[in-house]
């Protein structure tokens, strides 16, 4: 199956670049909670809704795009938990750092997820406690690795003064600033070692970069040192979290 969630990504992607590479200006709107959704959004959305109905119609979805109310999924075991297009602001930008996430939720665990990155043209992807990475016509394994001085990679558009603070008490480390779910990946393949989040994020936004580093050897928890849980809860915002090899 992860195959087919892979080609699905991939296809997603092409969606989204179709919109991406046209000359016209990129038309933007806000949805209720003011974040920004474009027409990509929503097309990818149509592609991953229609291929995972055919790939697994006994799986329920939730996207970030349609999410299902409280009632619809408080009983969910087993489900679909996708961003069709996270980092939108990355994509208003043009600066290339936007992903498609797709991932399988078993029991509040994220057992299956694929990142994929359309500019780049390079997918992440994991299951059965394996991680690999798709780019130049190969495929990888990757690992969660140590470096001195430790590189953090912090979000390119949501800083605030709690990171700053939280980073100003570290030693010597390295800073890096990327947008997305590919933060997640730069610690599952060992470029970088820690990323902190403070600020809110929903659970669509990490479910599938979290399946990639802990297959990888990382450790995605909040600040108490409790795993993310995906479990169905009323609420669709994380708690603040790091994502590390420590």
């Amino acid at each position: 199956m992860l195959e087919q969630v892979s080609k699905l990504a991939r296809q997603a992607g092409t969606a989204i670049m179709q919109i991406y590479q046209q000359s016209e200006p990129i038309q933007v709107q806000e949805k209720s909670d003011n974040s920004p959704v474009t027409e990509a959004d929503l097309a990818a959305h149509q592609v991953i809704k229609q291929g995972l109905a055919s790939i697994a119609p006994d799986i329920p979805q939730l996207s970030e795009e349609d999410p299902p109310e409280w009632e619809v999924r408080r009983h969910w075991d087993r489900y679909w938990l996708i961003d069709p297009l996270d980092g939108t602001k990355e994509f208003i930008s043009k600066n290339g750092e936007f992903t498609v996430n797709i991932a399988l939720i078993e029991k509040g665990i994220p057992v299956l997820g694929v990142v994929y990155a359309p500019v780049q043209n390079v997918l992440y992807a994991a299951a059965n406690k394996q991680a690999w990475k798709e780019a130049c016509g190969q495929r990888l394994p990757i690992h969660a690795s140590r470096a001195e001085p430790p590189v953090i990679v912090i979000s390119r558009s949501h800083q605030d003064d709690e990171l700053k603070e939280y980073l100003s008490q570290l030693g010597a480390h390295q800073t890096v600033a990327v947008g997305s779910s590919l933060k997640f990946c730069l610690v599952a393949e060992g470029k970088a070692q820690l990323y902190p989040r403070f600020g809110p994020t929903h659970t669509w936004d990490t479910a599938a970069g979290h399946a990639i580093a802990i297959a990888a050897g990382a450790h995605v928890t909040d600040w108490k040192g409790v795993t993310l849980d995906y479990s169905p809860k009323e609420s669709l915002i994380n708690p603040g979290f790091r994502v590390s090899i420590f």
